[in-house]
């Protein structure tokens, strides 16, 4: 058993909207992206100047990792609001054209843009990361295929996407709907061991796929800037707590699979294709989505499949002194996610005498002013 302390880090993407018409920016957000470079060390850009992204240190303690996303999600509300902007979390901007978004400068984005074309304007989506440490690199590929059964239910827990160009999508997480047009994306392919994951990484690049592992998009990887496994499955979640319910739960099951070699050992096609369909109901459904146990060739509601996982890794998260942190998911199923949320604001605003629109625009209203209060 590896005595490292599986330190992780959050990474957080957000939108910015127009202040008066919660759309587009009607000006340009430059002055915006410098002022938050200025004062918060740890922002970062995506794809498209309508984003920004933050990232929380390594750390081995979640109050830490939430304090330090409170601040940030606050200061960056306060600049917007210097700046007439709106700063919210989640998986896909419920009014925002993507035909009028601007591409964020540099080599990197250009050459993504080129590459993907239209598919990459189209990408109007934000999401949420998390590393966890696993010291040995060795291991990160075989972690990795046996984690992939666990993605559907953390997909589920931060569902944020149920809007797209302003219409109502029918899904709670339609952000993978959009990613999936880019190549290399959704549940990453069974890789076996380290040895076969670097020869398809090389085999990748000697053919000019990829210029190097950072533009395999999947909804899990091991990133070649940390020692880490990154999960990329989850939607940019509105509640902060809801993220630190994510990431809890996410660490927590790379320790018990790496302490516990029995679980989703010898994966096969049919273990991905079983995950696959359980992403997709967990993509349409959130937390109200059956999710298929391969063993027992059964659906179980998503409760019961979240009870199992807590009493999996409940060794795990009083070692790694998060149990607080993973029940908190209990809340998400009596409260709702984000989808929902925001969902019953659209709903509850449509009921009276308005418009479409104005009901997206309270949406909005409730994305900003949750994503600020943490």
């Amino acid at each position: 058993m590896s005595a490292h302390p599986y330190r992780f880090g959050i990474e957080e993407e957000y939108f910015l909207a127009d202040a008066e018409t919660r759309g587009t920016p009607r000006r340009s957000v430059k002055p915006f992206h410098q002022a938050a470079g200025e004062r918060l060390p740890e922002i970062g850009r995506e794809l498209l100047q309508c984003q920004v992204e933050v990232c929380t240190p390594p750390s081995t303690a979640f109050p830490a990792a939430h304090a330090a996303l409170r601040e940030q999600r606050q200061a960056l509300a306060e600049l917007g609001r210097e700046h007439g902007l709106l700063v919210f979390a989640a998986g896909t901007h419920p009014i925002a054209d993507w035909a009028r978004q601007l591409p964020t400068k540099g080599d990197r984005y250009r050459g993504i843009l080129r590459d993907v074309g239209l598919a990459g304007r189209r990408s109007l989506i934000c999401g949420m990361h998390v590393h966890v440490e696993v010291a040995d690199p060795d291991r990160r590929v075989a972690l990795m295929d046996r984690l992939l059964p666990f993605q559907p239910l953390l997909l589920a827990l931060s569902v944020s996407s149920p809007f797209w160009q302003g219409k109502p999508t029918g899904l709670a997480a339609y952000r993978l709907s959009a990613f999936g047009e880019l190549p290399r994306t959704g549940l990453p392919d069974l890789m076996g061991d380290a040895a076969a994951y670097e020869r398809y990484v090389r085999i990748m690049t000697n053919a000019g796929s990829i210029q190097d592992a950072s533009f395999l998009w999947w909804s899990l990887r091991p990133s070649i800037k940390f020692p880490t496994l990154e999960l990329r499955i989850a939607d940019s979640c509105t509640r902060l707590a809801d993220a630190i319910v994510v990431a809890a739960l996410f660490r927590c099951l790379v320790r018990l699979i790496e302490r516990r070699p029995d679980i989703n050992a010898g994966l096969t096609g049919v273990s991905r294709a079983i995950a696959a369909e359980n992403l997709w109901r967990a993509q349409r459904s959130g937390i109200e989505a059956e999710l298929i146990d391969e063993a027992s060739e059964q659906a179980f509601p998503f409760d019961a499949a979240l009870d199992t996982l807590l009493s999996l890794i409940a060794e795990d998260a009083e070692a790694l002194g998060c149990t607080e942190e993973v029940a908190d998911a209990r809340r998400i199923l009596r409260e709702g996610t984000s989808a929902d949320r925001q969902i019953a604001a659209f709903e509850g605003t449509r009921g009276g005498d308005t418009s479409n629109r104005q009901a997206l625009d309270a949406v909005v209203d409730w994305l900003a002013e949750t994503t600020r209060d943490g």
